[in-house]
């Protein structure tokens, strides 16, 4: 396996999503003069091989769409969840997190619409064998930084449980929903994913018996 393979096994998300950002990262740079960078040339930006970035982005319309998104979403994401006044509130930092995705989903839901008819399509251009576009695991990588003060207080499964029941309401899927399905106006949707979420993580806590900082 080179230095640049995806790396396999349980327990390495966190070193998947750091190359999956340095394809994204490659990415925006390249695009950010207008024009349309090449497979080869995005490689060749983030020092992976072009088999690498096949293996995240089987199109190249997957990769300048989730690429174009994350240039919206990741600066105003990050900065929310620095912020020290919710350092150790879980569900303020994912009602933060919630608050920010929405409030830029006027520029990034047109783009999610199209990132997900192309995972659902079969990919065209892709390298030989490619069964489809994969996902990418931003979101979850915001609900973890988001969640990260109940690491200390909920095992490693009602974690990550949350985190998958958190990935449910928040997202792009949820919103499609809410409006093409239930016709909810902005506000309305907004309210009921911010309820949503913080059910989920009051019911998480409380499935625990205490929050963060309690003790024994």
């Amino acid at each position: 396996m080179t230095s640049d393979d995806p790396v396999r096994g349980g327990g390495r998300e966190a070193q998947r999503r750091r190359t999956r950002k340095a394809i994204i990262d490659a990415a925006i740079r390249l695009s950010a003069g207008g024009a349309t960078p090449s497979i080869d040339e995005v490689a060749a930006a983030a020092d992976v091989s072009r088999r690498t970035v096949y293996t995240y982005f089987p199109t190249l319309d997957h990769l300048l769409i989730d690429a174009t998104a994350g240039a919206i979403n990741d600066p105003p994401v990050e900065q929310a969840l620095a912020d020290p006044a919710l350092a150790g509130d879980p569900a303020a930092r994912v009602d933060a997190l919630i608050r920010t995705l929405l409030e830029h989903s006027p520029q990034s839901l047109p783009l999610g619409r199209r990132l997900i008819r192309l995972t659902v399509d079969p990919p065209m251009g892709g390298s030989p064998g490619a069964t489809g576009p994969r996902r990418t695991q931003r979101r979850v990588g915001w609900l973890e930084q988001a969640c990260a003060p109940l690491r200390d207080t909920l095992s490693e499964e009602a974690f990550q449980r949350l985190i998958s029941a958190l990935t449910v309401v928040v997202g792009w899927e949820a919103q499609i929903a809410l409006r093409d399905v239930r016709g909810l106006d902005a506000e309305a949707e907004r309210e009921t994913v911010r309820w949503a979420a913080r059910a989920l993580v009051n019911a998480a806590i409380s499935e625990n018996g205490r929050g963060p900082g309690a003790t024994a």
